[in-house]
């Protein structure tokens, strides 16, 4: 097996194998104990913020330390596109500053994951393939310029604004992608690698790697079952339907298409540093349980040397 050395890296998941932010329903039984003390038991060291997870910083502290977990990366949507919710959203990224702040840990944290979520279908029940929807000038210039906003504010505070392309969103495919990179000051903006959603939209993530080596400053390592993408049936389903229908996996799923001892060498060919996350969303009560798999992840990165 390929070995990797990715000395200055730090492994951590997130907690949508056990409890989903999109779709509360999926894993609304498992409660955040469970899930934080089995992502400790796997053998990872972080975590990013769920929506179970506590809003008191004191008690967060608390359960994470307990278990010597790290946050990897709080989360803001942003809604830039969107005609009078730039003050909103700039707000509301002001405030996970300051919760990101109190937050403590053998690592801390800098990255701040970001989407543009204005115009955006992933909720919705209708297709994904055939809504999905196509920024136009107005708001690519919006988003540039919101972007850029508040990745100044995360500068002048020592973070990083890191933004994460997703289905179903306006900033989905490798060409999209491309554009938002070309479109914003490398200094305030920078990209979160998701393998997952680059994949299942077309792109290449070595590709992207290769392209935007300095923008990258976090990873999200999640697979794609592609009997699942290209599965006729499935053809006009939602973002909900093929999250339901077991899109997502982890590093190590054989049954998963995207090419991790590739993308893994060329963030190593090029300094990587930081987090890498693996995330799956998944319906916890399917075939395995979020242990076995948050499990199988570990095992298999820690086989390619992480």
């Amino acid at each position: 097996m390929t070995q990797i050395s990715l000395t200055d890296t730090h492994i951590g998941i997130t907690p949508t194998g056990w409890t989903n932010d999109d779709f509360p329903l999926l894993g609304d039984g498992i409660t955040f104990e469970q899930c934080v003390s089995e992502i400790a038991l796997a053998g990872f060291e972080g975590c990013s913020i769920g929506h179970k997870f506590p809003t008191d910083v004191n008690a967060l502290n608390e359960a994470l330390g307990l278990r010597g977990l790290s946050v990897t990366e709080p989360w803001v949507s942003t809604f830039f596109t969107v005609p009078g919710m730039r003050g909103r959203t700039v707000a509301a990224f002001e405030e996970r500053m300051d919760f990101l702040d109190a937050i403590k840990g053998p690592v801390r944290t800098r990255s701040i994951g970001v989407a543009e979520f204005g115009n955006s279908i992933h909720l919705m029940p209708i297709s994904l393939s055939a809504s999905k929807p196509v920024f136009t000038e107005d708001h690519w210039k919006a988003l540039a310029e919101g972007l850029e906003e508040v990745g100044k504010l995360a500068r002048e505070r020592d973070f990083q604004l890191v933004y994460h392309p997703h289905m179903g969103t306006g900033v989905q495919t490798q060409g999209e992608v491309d554009t938002l990179m070309r479109r914003t000051d490398p200094e305030y903006v920078h990209l979160l690698l998701d393998t997952g959603h680059l994949y299942w939209s077309g792109g290449d993530p070595v590709a992207v790697i290769e392209a935007h080596a300095e923008r990258i400053r976090h990873v999200h390592l999640k697979n794609i079952r592609k009997a699942v993408r290209d599965r006729p049936g499935l053809a006009s389903a939602s973002f909900e339907e093929f999250v339901r229908a077991g899109i997502f996996t982890v590093p190590g799923d054989r049954s998963g298409g995207v090419p991790f001892p590739a993308v893994l060498a060329a963030l190593e060919a090029r300094q990587f540093k930081g987090w890498l996350v693996v995330e799956a969303e998944q319906d916890p009560h399917g075939p395995r349980p979020p242990l076995y798999y948050a499990k199988l992840a570990r095992e298999y990165l820690r086989g390619l040397g992480l």
